[in-house]
């Protein structure tokens, strides 16, 4: 896997991806950016709700579940020290569908917290990742 990042001016930056797509990353006013993009440390977390996400989907869709829309809702405390990591990550799943059966998609979270998500793997060495769950019936 192979990406680029690439100054544009100011403290803009545009991200390039192996697979062909680009996002444009940016800084506060505070610390010299226009606000035009997302904050780097947000990309972060980003990535980890896609991850966890896709894997959620996944098991669900194999386990015949009559999943509509997955939301992952995440919040996170950082260190007051530099360099600022993440020591607190909460992920709140909101899971509609019909007929959903909770002790597979409690399953399906568990599964990709503990099992399948490389982000959450690679960031619970830092920071303590929680998550939960609510599921919402739809018509």
């Amino acid at each position: 896997m192979k990406c680029r990042v690439k100054w544009l001016d100011h403290m803009s930056f545009v991200g390039e991806s192996g697979s062909g797509h680009s996002v444009v990353m940016d800084g506060s006013p505070d610390a010299g950016g226009r606000d035009l993009g997302i904050r780097p440390m947000e990309m972060l977390l980003l990535g980890l709700g896609g991850c966890t996400a896709f894997d959620v989907i996944s098991i669900l869709k194999k386990s015949r579940q009559n999943v509509i829309d997955c939301e992952v809702n995440i919040e996170a405390e950082r260190s007051e020290e530099i360099p600022k990591v993440f020591t607190k990550i909460q992920l709140h799943f909101v899971v509609s569908g019909r007929e959903l059966k909770a002790d597979r998609v409690e399953k399906a979270v568990n599964l990709s917290a503990d099992k399948y998500c490389s982000a959450s793997e690679m960031l619970g060495k830092v920071a303590t990742i929680t998550h939960d769950f609510e599921i919402v019936e739809t018509d």
